[in-house]
């Protein structure tokens, strides 16, 4: 079993910047391709960011490309999405996720990951 816990949310104005780092724990927490979903209020939840296991794969979503970097720390189990330039449009419950452990392709799709954070806010002011 994996747990995953994310933290680094909160409220900040357009333009700033923002840190999300989600911890993974359980027996197999280094070996799982890794993502960043969100939810904005009112819409479906989409992809951000997914790195792989290896480290060697990175995708973006299409509003992420050119503001978000997503890195991992294999050492000290977690994953970070570094998030510049933010938006108004970038307000959403930001979600961490895990694929099955040792698939090492990126995937966009939602179904592809089985585990699941709780979840952190980020607010965008203007």
């Amino acid at each position: 079993q994996v747990q995953l816990v994310e933290s680094g949310g909160g409220l900040v104005e357009a333009g700033d910047s923002l840190r999300l780092t989600c911890e993974i724990s359980g027996e197999t927490s280094g070996v799982h391709t890794m993502a960043w979903f969100r939810q904005a209020p009112g819409k479906e939840r989409e992809f951000a960011a997914a790195i792989s296991w290896s480290s060697v794969r990175t995708k973006y979503g299409d509003s992420a490309k050119g503001r978000f970097d997503i890195s991992r720390d294999s050492l000290k189990h977690t994953v970070s999405l570094q998030m510049n330039s933010l938006e108004i449009e970038d307000t959403a419950v930001y979600y961490c996720a895990a694929r099955e452990k040792y698939i090492d392709t990126v995937s966009v799709t939602q179904s592809d990951y089985i585990y699941w954070g709780q979840g952190t806010q980020v607010t965008v002011s203007s």
